[in-house]
């Protein structure tokens, strides 16, 4: 397993290096980055079929600088630096577990305090170079794609909130036992908490300037499962305990071309640490029995979010109605995940007299919802065109 970056390189290339990056984190800033490219791609496009307009904003040119932005470049710098210079003077420890650092209450003051000057001290810089004997009120456009980028961040920052408390929510006993220790953990995240959270505040914030919402939610399909995709990688290469059930069943013939680890394997040396056991050392794992054996999840929902990516990629042109490929894309992500869950470890709730996962009875909402989406896209489009 590759649980950080440079064992990776060091696999591939043989050369390491000793900054901790870990491989899921880096998986998922790739994800982010993709999605993103093809956001402002999509988005373009629109504009230039005619289905999204430029805005035009009023802004004040020439003023001194506002107290709310010295305070919040100060924050971000103290912040920053709180954590750069902690890192710095405890580099060695702070290595051996840096998304634990991130998330904790650890770092030096000083730094803080010199991050939060600085930061501050260049916004101010910044206001002086710019002000005017009389500011003045000027009209700027702003072309649909240029929101891209304020979106992107945040979906990351609602899309961890997200994905944190999904997880917790998810196991109230663990929650209850050490909240603390669960909310900032680097590990446990709920992909569809994110999803959810993360994009109801792009939502929002698409609502509040004003987009229109259908063009906006179609543009960025594509990219969220080509994101998924990615960072699916990330979970298979780092092991970080997203593997299926025991699989005792031995690789059918008409797989037998295939490496082996496509069909079961024992993630050995996995970012948490967790044995899977080998054949004929069983290992009680989350109340299953591994013998080295696990289905590689991560590794079938990557190929099925490329696959449903280029479903999507494909149809983008061809679907007229708004919204129509976004609740496509709702349908095609419930029926991967409901299925993928057949073989995958969660915990269950009981549900008019049936036992489901929690990313089961949200599958089943999204593909409903889908497929009333499609219905109302087609319907409203039909009366568009009538």
């Amino acid at each position: 397993m590759f649980p950080y970056l440079s064992d990776l390189t060091n696999y591939l290339f043989g050369f390491s290096f000793s900054f901790p990056l870990p491989m899921f984190g880096f998986m998922v800033a790739l994800a982010f980055i993709a999605a993103n490219l093809l956001f402002v791609k999509e988005m373009k496009r629109k504009e230039a079929d005619g289905l999204l307009s430029p805005s035009t904003i009023k802004v004040m040119k020439g003023e001194k600088a506002k107290m709310s932005d010295l305070i919040t470049n100060g924050l971000f710098g103290f912040l920053l630096g709180y954590k750069v210079l902690g890192l710095l003077l405890n580099y060695s420890e702070v290595i051996r577990d840096l998304p634990g650092y991130i998330l904790s209450a650890q770092g030096q003051v000083l730094g803080g305090i010199a991050g939060a000057a600085l930061l501050a001290f260049l916004k101010y810089r910044e206001a002086e170079k710019q002000r005017l004997p009389e500011p003045k009120e000027v009209e700027e456009t702003v072309r649909p794609f240029q929101h891209v980028s304020t979106m992107t961040f945040i979906a990351a920052i609602g899309g961890i909130l997200g994905a944190k408390l999904f997880d917790a929510v998810e196991d109230l006993d663990r929650l209850a036992a050490d909240p603390m220790g669960v909310i900032f953990s680097a590990s446990g995240l709920s992909i569809y908490g994110g999803l959810i959270v993360g994009g109801g505040s792009v939502v929002y914030y698409a609502y509040k300037k004003k987009l229109k919402l259908a063009h906006v939610v179609d543009a960025c399909a594509p990219g969220l499962m080509l994101a998924y995709g990615i960072g699916r990688i990330g979970c298979q290469l780092a092991g970080d305990g997203d593997w299926g059930m025991p699989n005792t069943m031995p690789m059918p013939e008409a797989l037998s071309f295939l490496p082996e680890w496509m069909w079961s394997f024992d993630y050995f040396g996995n970012v948490n640490g967790v044995d899977l056991g080998a054949p004929g050392r069983p290992v009680l794992v989350d109340g299953f029995m591994y013998e080295g054996n696990a289905w590689p999840t991560p590794f079938y929902e990557t190929i099925m979010a490329f696959i449903i990516f280029g479903i999507l990629w494909t149809l983008r042109k061809r679907l007229k109605a708004a919204g129509a490929l976004f609740s496509v894309y709702l349908i095609l992500n419930g029926i991967e995940r409901f299925f993928i869950e057949k073989i995958r470890i969660n915990d269950k709730y009981e549900l008019f007299g049936m036992q489901a996962t929690q990313a089961e009875i949200i599958a089943v909402l999204l593909v409903v919802a889908g497929a009333f989406g499609v219905y109302y896209a087609y319907h409203k489009h039909k009366k568009l065109l009538n």
